[in-house]
């Protein structure tokens, strides 16, 4: 595993091949890095599902609300939904979409981030200033290169656990 700089602000995402280690980036993406942190404290990204993931470009999740094993796989409502907390505004910076980088996902309004995330799979900087980037793996990427693939997937692959470095 990586070199933890600064444990408060890096995330560790176990996978079904292993841990991926997330450094948010706060100074850029205040609201969006402590939101992960929150949801992550409260156990709710804990087996949520990869529910869009697209070969070439990036994998999604954190459907909070239709995409955790709990509250039930519903391939059909998966991206749909978010927390129980308010949407954020977005957070745009000039930190590019490159491959590893963690961008909020939305709908198209802007400021309707709120659980969702994805992992570009490569440098994707068509969405540069248009989606907010918080956190970037430092390590683990050959871990996220595994994850099924599909809109959704057959069997989508899962957040085990999401823990901040702090915590673990």
């Amino acid at each position: 595993m990586a070199d933890i700089k600064d444990p408060e602000n890096t995330i560790i995402i176990e996978l079904k091949d292993g841990p991926v280690v997330i450094e948010l980036l706060p100074d850029v993406a205040p609201q969006h890095s402590q939101r992960m942190k929150d949801l992550a404290r409260a156990g709710k990204y804990d087996n949520v599902a990869f529910h869009r993931v697209i070969d070439g470009f990036m994998a999604q999740t954190g459907d909070v609300q239709h995409a955790n094993m709990e509250s039930g796989w519903n391939p059909g409502r998966a991206g749909t939904g978010g927390s129980d907390m308010p949407d954020l505004p977005a957070e745009f910076s000039g930190v590019p979409h490159d491959r590893g980088t963690l961008g909020a996902a939305r709908s198209s309004n802007p400021n309707s981030a709120n659980s969702q995330f994805f992992i570009n799979f490569k440098d994707n900087h068509f969405l540069n200033r248009q989606y907010t980037v918080y956190g970037r793996v430092v390590s683990g990427m050959e871990h996220v290169d595994r994850i099924q693939r599909g809109e959704p997937p057959a069997n989508p692959d899962r957040m085990i656990s999401v823990k901040v470095a702090a915590d673990a």
